[in-house]
C-alpha cells in the first residue's frame, strides 16, 4: 500500500478548527499510517489547538484585506499573501501530498492555490449556507466540494458538490454523562430548569449585554443559567457582577472545557450561529436560541440561523433586538416543554452524521488510497 500523505489547511476560528480536526482523525481511522500535515495561518488559534490535537502545523502571514479594499494597509496584506503562496508552495514540495483538504479561512486560500498551481488534487469542505471567498476562489479548480446545506449550486459547479454535512467534535457524539451528572459537575440543581449561554470560543458581547442587563429577572426566575462569558471579557464582567451582584443560580465561566458536559446539561442553549455550533445542535438535538454575529463576512450567520429557524428548528433574535428580547425570550421558552421538544425533534431532522467518514472516503479516493 503506498504512503498516503494529505494537507488540510484553514482556521482563523473554532469553526474552522474543530471540522478540520475532526477530518484528519477520521483520515487516520482508515489509515493510520497517514502523514497528515496542517497549515494554518500565524498568531491565529490553529497554531495552538492543531497541535494539541496531536497534529504538526506549519504557519503562514497571511492575514485578511481591509475593509475598504483601496485601504492602503492593503498593500503590505497583498505582499503577505504572495509571501505565504511562495512559501505554501515550498511546504508542498517538501511534504509532496497526493491531496490538499481546505476548509476555509485565510491559510486554505495560499496553501490550495498552492496545490493547484502544483496538480494536487483539492477538496474543499464549505461549513456555511453562505458560502465564504476562499472557498468561492477555489471552487473553479476544486476536485470535490463537500458542503452542509443543499443549494449550495448558487456558489459552486453542481457536478462538485457533495451534501456530507459539517464534522463535528467527536467527544460531543461519545458522551455518556448524563444531565444530573452534568448538572452536578457545574455545582447546579438537577430539578430546575438550565439555560446555557455561550458566544463562541472568544465570546460575545451582546450575549454577555443581554444578561448583564437582565439580572434581576434571573435572580428572580426559577431558572439557572451556565454562562461562557469568553476570556475576552471575563475580567470586565467579574467587575460588573462585584458592581451590581452576581446572582445565585448564574454560573459563570470564562471558558468552558467539558462541552460535552454543559450541553448535556441544559435545556436550552443560547448561541451564536456558526456553522460548527448549528452542526452541533443539528446532531445532539438541542433547543436552541440563535443570536446571529453581525460581524461576519456576508452576514453569513443570519442565513445560517435562518435556515433553522424557517423550518421551526431553532428561535432567531437579532443581535440588535438580544439586549431586549433575549433573556425574557429565554425565561419563556426554557419553561414551555412542549416548545423544548419541538425544538429538539425538528432540529434533529437536519442532523448529517457521520460528515467526517464521508469527507474521509472522498479524500482517499482523491489520493488514490481507496
Amino acid at each position: 500500500m503506498n504512503e498516503l500523505r494529505v494537507v488540510i489547511s484553514g482556521g482563523g476560528t473554532g469553526g474552522h478548527i474543530f471540522p478540520a480536526v475532526s477530518i484528519a482523525n477520521a483520515i487516520r481511522e482508515l489509515r493510520p499510517d497517514a502523514k497528515i500535515l496542517f497549515v494554518g495561518a500565524e498568531g491565529r488559534m490553529e497554531m495552538q489547538r492543531v497541535p494539541q490535537a496531536g497534529y504538526e502545523i506549519k504557519g503562514l502571514p497571511i492575514r485578511g484585506f481591509f475593509r475598504p479594499l483601496w485601504k492602503l494597509a492593503n498593500i503590505g496584506v497583498a505582499i503577505d499573501y504572495l509571501k505565504s503562496k511562495h512559501m505554501a508552495k515550498k511546504i508542498l514540495r517538501d511534504f509532496q501530498p497526493q491531496v490538499a483538504v481546505g476548509v476555509g479561512g485565510y491559510a486554505s486560500s495560499a496553501a490550495l492555490g498552492a496545490a493547484n498551481s502544483l496538480g494536487i488534487p483539492t477538496l474543499i469542505q464549505e461549513q456555511n449556507s453562505y458560502a465564504g471567498l476562499a472557498n468561492k476562489n477555489l471552487a473553479a479548480n476544486a476536485s470535490k466540494i463537500c458542503v452542509a446545506y443543499e443549494g449550495m449550486e448558487r456558489f459552486f459547479p453542481a457536478d462538485k458538490i457533495m451534501l456530507t454535512g459539517n464534522p463535528v467534535r467527536q467527544q460531543l457524539l461519545d458522551a455518556k454523562i448524563t444531565r444530573e451528572e452534568a448538572l452536578k459537575t457545574f455545582g447546579l440543581d438537577p430539578n430546575k430548569k438550565t439555560v446555557l449561554l455561550v458566544g463562541g470560543s472568544l465570546g460575545a458581547r451582546t450575549i454577555n449585554d443581554s444578561v448583564l442587563t437582565h439580572l434581576r429577572e434571573i435572580a428572580e426566575s426559577d431558572v439557572q443559567f451556565i454562562w461562557q462569558t469568553g476570556k475576552y471579557y471575563s475580567n470586565q464582567i467579574a467587575e460588573a457582577l462585584k458592581e451590581k451582584g452576581q446572582p445565585a443560580n448564574l454560573c459563570v465561566m470564562d471558558f468552558i472545557s467539558d462541552m460535552a458536559a454543559a450541553y448535556r446539561a441544559a435545556d436550552l442553549v443560547i448561541s451564536r450561529a456558526g456553522a460548527s455550533s448549528i452542526s452541533e445542535f443539528c446532531l445532539i438535538g438541542k433547543a436552541v436560541i440563535l443570536v446571529p454575529s453581525p460581524n461576519v463576512a456576508e452576514d453569513h450567520q443570519t442565513k445560517n440561523a435562518l435556515a433553522l429557524a424557517n423550518k421551526n428548528a431553532a428561535l432567531y433574535v437579532k443581535d440588535a433586538d438580544a439586549k431586549v428580547e433575549l433573556i425574557p425570550l429565554a425565561l419563556k421558552t426554557v419553561n414551555i416543554e412542549s416548545r423544548l421538544q419541538s425544538l429538539r425533534e425538528n432540529v434533529l431532522k437536519l442532523g448529517l452524521p457521520d460528515s467526517a467518514n464521508i469527507i474521509a472516503h472522498e479524500v482517499l479516493k482523491l489520493a488514490n488510497a481507496e
